[in-house]
């Protein structure tokens, strides 16, 4: 039987995150899918239950599938993997569920701090804003690739990061792992490591799917493997 993948982007991009790494996994013999929920994300909360019910309906009744979540989406696990047909899930340098917590309750303070210092009209700047000017673009060797994932990125409503996610904690006998892209992501690699995750540590970057993809995804191809 095909294992089905489905490749959760983060709320905060578009689904152009996996453009590059997504023929590589059809390659590779697995079925693969991207939903797109950048769409979700307007107008007014709730947010959470259309971007669980979104990425829910690309599962369909197939019965035997893995989720792969790319940075914000960590925290959309549970309540997708509660509709029963998921068996495991990797996280990508993405954060851990954080059931009834919002995002603002569990980010660092400076984190918080900063991002609460970019709002304006109820709404924070694109993902790519965040941060120094040029840095996120001097990720990319190719002007084009960086051009394809700038455009997809939109304005953020402050609600979705005060919105607590889903009461609901990951299925029992749902197989985890982790794949840590850099070190932004060194506490939540440790956590998954304590809770006998299995884990892979690159030092690459955040989006380093569309830079390295041929690396990640034989990385993801391992840990496919390690979670049976």
């Amino acid at each position: 039987m095909t294992v089905k993948l489905v490749l959760l982007h983060s709320p905060l991009v578009g689904p152009g995150t996996w453009r590059l790494f997504a023929p590589l996994l059809r390659a590779r013999g697995y079925e693969v899918t991207v939903p797109d929920y950048s769409g979700e994300m307007a107008g007014n909360p709730p947010y959470y239950s259309r971007l669980v019910g979104n990425a829910r309906r690309s599962i369909g009744d197939s019965s035997d599938v893995i989720l792969i979540a790319h940075s914000g989406a960590g925290a959309l696990i549970p309540a997708v993997a509660d509709a029963g047909f998921a068996r495991g899930a990797i996280f990508m340098d993405a954060l851990l569920p954080h059931p009834g917590r919002s995002w603002l309750s569990t980010a660092p303070g400076s984190t918080k701090s900063r991002l609460e210092s970019l709002v304006r009209d109820g709404c924070v700047p694109p993902w790519h804003q965040w941060w120094p000017k040029g840095s996120i673009e001097a990720l990319f060797d190719d002007p084009s690739a960086y051009e394809h994932f700038s455009s997809e990125l939109n304005d953020l409503p402050l609600a979705y990061f005060d919105e607590a996610a889903p009461s609901v904690e990951l299925p029992e006998r749902f197989a985890c792992a982790y794949l840590q892209l850099g070190r932004g992501y060194d506490a939540e690699a440790a956590t998954a490591e304590r809770m006998g995750w299995p884990v892979r540590r690159l030092t690459r970057h955040h989006l380093a799917m569309l830079t390295h993809p041929n690396e990640i995804a034989g990385e993801i191809e391992q840990l496919i493997q390690a979670i049976g």
